[in-house]
């Protein structure tokens, strides 16, 4: 059985480089249907946020952050969604090379799949994810992302409000899947659909819950 450390760092190091990859766990949703903070259910003995910090690690990023009000990187834009969480990521690391991205509500991702999508980024240089999933994610830090991210987020009345629709919505932000249709992208396939089966409901975590290792 794997075993995986939870003592992690939540900061990125004073060594940390603009040529590295910054990994990312997403962990800022309001996990209403859950009814509980999904970041911190167990698996196994290991909570889930540090289980995805660890296969970030694994996969081969020297530094971790993570994206949530309670973490690393408050929402500079309250209520933005996943965009909104990457958005302040690179707000607060604009000289970082690229990020990968993994949500904190995958039980079953793996080291290898991480790393798989990691190398796939790299060498296209373009943002990378798995067909029929666009999180995990893996971004390079370019300027068709500064070109967006300036359209949606660049008045700074919409950033202190936290409001970028006009009206008070339980989520403000684009989709990635919007984010997507504005930057060089590819699909690839991940090969083990088990691996992006996402936890948003007690059913699905209990269904989850079935198949980890004791």
């Amino acid at each position: 059985m794997t075993s995986f450390k939870t003592v992690l760092p939540g900061k990125v190091s004073s060594e940390f480089s603009s040529n590295e990859c910054l990994g990312v766990v997403l962990a800022g949703g309001l996990s209403s249907r859950m009814g509980q903070d999904k970041a911190k259910l167990l698996r196994n003995t290991t909570d889930m946020l540090n289980f995805s910090k660890q296969l970030l690690i694994n996969s081969g990023v020297n530094n971790v952050v993570v994206s949530g009000n309670e973490y690393d990187i408050p929402d500079k834009v309250k209520n933005s969604g996943p965009v909104g969480g990457i958005y302040s990521v690179l707000s607060n690391f604009p000289q970082t090379k690229s990020l990968l991205i993994l949500p904190v509500d995958l039980p079953f991702m793996t080291t290898e799949i991480l790393a798989n999508l990691r190398i796939k980024g790299e060498l296209s240089h373009k943002a990378t994810y798995f067909e029929d999933h666009h999180i995990p994610l893996y971004l390079p830090n370019n300027a068709y992302i500064e070109m967006f991210f300036s359209k949606i987020f660049s008045n700074n009345s919409l950033i202190n409000s936290g409001n970028i629709s006009g009206k008070a919505t339980k989520k403000n932000g684009p989709s990635i899947k919007a984010l997507l249709q504005q930057i060089p992208h590819q699909a690839i396939q991940c090969g083990d659909s088990e691996a992006l089966f996402n936890t948003n409901t007690p059913e699905q975590w209990q269904q989850a819950k079935k198949q980890f290792n004791f």
